[in-house]
Formats: structure tokens, sequence, C-alpha cells
């Protein structure tokens, strides 16, 4: 149950309780050290109050330094907190601008990460031919096309379809082909399957099952060419396919961009372990161990919808709806943050697992000149993101082939996670990633750097300008 903040009465001469503590709002938060015995517990303040501290520039460590008020009411839920591992924190976001469009993005992405588990265990269960090749020879799935539809669905109902633009990976050009009946039938079949369990989320479905025609036109109404002014969302459904596939780790990615700046993100990672190690072990073996040892119903074995918007300074993350269970905000919510590990011979690097994606030796390098001294941790997809922003990594290096261009559904969620969980995201000359050119990030310099901090990051720039003559990139 979400901890009860409510505010005494005051008689004349004693302090005023503080103003900034009160039920259903959490989007400025305290920061309070961590112990071994006792859970990250943060003092809920309001955004006045947040926006004055900042002004004031006055050193926040700990509830001791609220002047002024009496903090009695912070220590009495604080000790209420002791000695516990998971809260449901209320995580409200009713304060948000954007409210409505982040309820109704984390409630979308946990039915695409619902859709997409599904179709994951009918592709590693039996040998399937709904695995497709784009031009790129990239893999695309019935996943693809089903989360892009009914994500694309959702929120041209939840806004109204004159009201949403959208980029995303994903076009009708295979499934309109004459031969393509089979697979399109499929993607059908696949949406409303999901989209008859909108209630279960929180969202209202349709009246009566999708057609093929309803079904393309949802996918084909991402068509949206990004831009520097207004608003739109870059989606990418299922995010690392390759990994999706081989029974590994994807996500789910949705952001929204506004004015060429990405001001909400949520990342959805079903196969995202709770438990840090197993990310060192393919999926397929934690699968394996958890069938071994099931865990608990009331355990949080894996999978999680991570979200955050721009200005909040928090990151969030709950876990996957499993069985027959509803979602009732904010599904167990807690907040994540980045590592503190600022030593590189403690700090752990991820980047892509396949070579195409990004050039290993070069990244071996940076990390011998900076002193990384761990094997990297080399993960599928967006999830990259994830480990940053949890704090189960502190460095993400990417360096593409000459020749690729990155585009924005790739990254524009995760940023926003890093940023509002404390780290640092930027290109390898140090500039923010700049969401603002169309889909892809032009202008990019050299590559994508993602650090838990900026001494971290500050040395991996000054790596890259040392060694980047001599590289083959």
């Amino acid at each position: 149950m979400p901890i009860n903040f409510s505010l005494s009465t005051t008689t004349q001469g004693q302090q005023a309780p503080c103003p900034c503590i009160f039920r259903h709002r959490t989007s400025y938060f305290n920061k309070l050290p961590v112990s071994q015995n006792h859970v990250k517990f943060k003092a809920l303040f309001c955004l006045k109050h947040s926006n004055k501290r900042r002004h004031n520039k006055a050193p926040h460590n700990s509830i001791d330094s609220l002047p002024k008020f009496d903090t009695s009411c912070c220590y009495s839920a604080y000790s209420k907190m002791e000695g516990v591992r998971k809260l449901d924190f209320v995580g409200s976001v009713e304060s948000n601008e954007y409210s409505k469009e982040l309820d109704v993005a984390v409630r979308a992405v946990q039915m695409a990460c619902f859709l997409c588990q599904k179709v994951q265990e009918s592709l590693i269960s039996k040998s399937s031919s709904q695995v497709q090749s784009k031009d790129d020879n990239s893999p695309v799935t019935v996943a693809d096309w089903s989360v892009q539809a009914t994500v694309s669905w959702l929120l041209s109902q939840s806004f109204g379809s004159e009201n949403v633009s959208i980029v995303a990976e994903e076009d009708v050009v295979s499934l309109s082909k004459a031969d393509a009946a089979g697979l399109l039938k499929a993607v059908v079949n696949t949406v409303n399957d999901c989209l008859a369990e909108a209630p279960r989320f929180g969202l209202q479905g349709p009246a009566m099952a999708l057609g093929a025609s309803e079904v393309i036109e949802a996918i084909s109404r991402c068509n949206s060419s990004g831009g520097p002014t207004g608003r739109f969302w870059a989606l990418d459904p299922v995010d690392g396919t390759l990994g999706f596939v081989r029974g590994d780790q994807y996500a789910a990615a949705l952001a929204l961009i506004e004015n060429g700046e990405a001001v909400l993100g949520v990342l959805g990672c079903p196969n995202y372990p709770m438990r840090k190690e197993w990310l060192s072990y393919q999926h397929r073996y934690h699968r394996i161990i958890s069938k071994l040892t099931p865990p608990t119903s009331e355990s949080w074995d894996k999978g999680c919808v991570m979200y955050a918007w721009k200005g909040s300074g928090e990151a969030w993350m709950q876990p996957l709806i499993q069985g027959d269970k509803k979602l009732v905000w904010p599904n167990s919510a807690r907040p994540v943050q980045v590592s503190s590990i600022e030593n590189p011979a403690l700090a752990t690097f991820c980047e892509p697992v396949e070579k195409s994606n990004s050039s290993h030796s070069f990244t071996a390098g940076l990390a011998h000149s900076v002193g990384l001294r761990k094997q990297p941790l080399r993960v599928y997809s967006m999830v990259k993101y994830a480990t940053i922003a949890r704090g189960d990594a502190e460095v993400f290096m990417k360096f593409a082939r000459a020749g690729y261009k990155e585009k924005i559904w790739d990254h524009a969620a995760g940023v926003v996670i890093i940023e509002e969980a404390g780290g640092v995201v930027s290109d390898a000359g140090g500039r923010r990633l700049d969401f603002s050119k169309g889909i892809y990030l032009e202008g990019l310099d050299r590559g994508i750097i993602a650090c838990a901090g900026a001494r971290l990051h500050e040395k991996i720039i000054r790596a890259v300008d040392a060694s980047w003559s001599s590289s083959s990139l």
C-alpha cells in the first residue's frame, strides 16, 4: 500500500509542517543516502519548493537540510519504511503537464510487452515462418507489425487520430504483398487478441475486432517524418528484433518529442532480469533455470517498464502485468537512479551484441585507455539504456560503421530516462542528441556515449578524441 502522507494542523508558535508533503503527488524528491539496512526513501516535494531549492543551490543531502519547516512528518514516514525492501510508491503524475500522455504511453507499452511475450513464446517453442527480412537484412516479426498497429490504434483512440503523429520503424510494404495473406492474418489476429485485453490495462478496446484494412491503416498512420516543430511520437515496436527471435533481450520503446526535444520516454523490457547478475547470461539460460526453480507468485523475477518525463528529475520502474492481473496505477512503481560509481576500474560498460552495430575493437581500446577493467556487458536493444538508468552498468558506448545513420526511435525514450535518472547522454563530441532533424540523428559526432556520471563521461570523451585518428571508423 502507498504510504499515507497527511498534513497536520499547527498551533500558534509551532513550525508549519513541510508544505511539500502531500498525498498522491510524487514529482520531486529529496534524495536520501542509502544504507544496507534500509530502503532509499525520498521525501515528496512540490514543484514550487523544488524550483526554490534549485534557485538557491542549497545542498540537499538529507531532510535535515530543510530550513524553516517542521520535518517531523518526514521522519515519521521514513521511520515506518526502515527495513522495508520493496514499497509501492504512489508514482502519481497528476502535477505533470504530460500526465495523460505518460499514463496512456505506459499502459500502451505494458500491452506491447504482453503482446511480445506471447509472440516470443511461440517463436521459441516451435519453428515459425513469421519472421521476415527487411532491405537491410534485419529481421522483422509478427510482433513488430502487431505492436506498431496496437500502439498506433491506442494513441489515436486516446487523443484522436487527428492529434496523433507517429514516427515508427515498420511499413506495410511486406504485409501488402499478394503472397503475404497468411502473415497479414497472423498480425490481425495478434492485434485483436491484444486489444481484447485493453480493459485489463486500464484502456478502452475496440467495440468489435479490427479488420485487415483497419490494422493496415493503423500501421500506415505511423508515417510522420518528424522535424523541429510540433509534437510527435517516436515508436520502436520491437527494438533488438534479433535478440527477440533468439529468445534474448529486446525492448518496446515509445517517446514523445515536442519541438525537436524528447520530453517523455517509456521503455518496456520484458526479459530484463531483476537480478543484475543474470544480465551477463543469455536469456534462454535464465528461462531454463526459472523453470527448474520457478519464482513465487509474489516475486518480481523479470520484466519491467521504465518511464520518465523531462524536468521531473526522476525515472520510474514498474513490473509487467502478469497472468490475469489488472494494471492499477502506480502498479508497484519505484524510482530508479544511475550508479554512483565514478572509478573506471569498478565500472561496467555495455555495448551492442553484434559487431555490425558497433566496433568492439574500438570500444575495447577506449575501455583500456580509460581504465575500464571489467569485461563488456553485451546486450541487445535499448535495454542498454535501462541498465544505465537502473544502476546496473555505468557506461554505454556505440560507434557504428561508417555510413550508418542512427534513427531517433532507437534512442529517444532511453535518453529521457537516463537523463532524468541522473545520467548523461551525448554524441562523442559531447553534444546532446538532436531529435529535431527528422527520422535520423543527423549531425551525430562519431558515436553515442551514455554514462552514469559526468566524470566518467568526460574521461571517455577525451579518450575518443585521443584515439579517433588511429581508428578505422
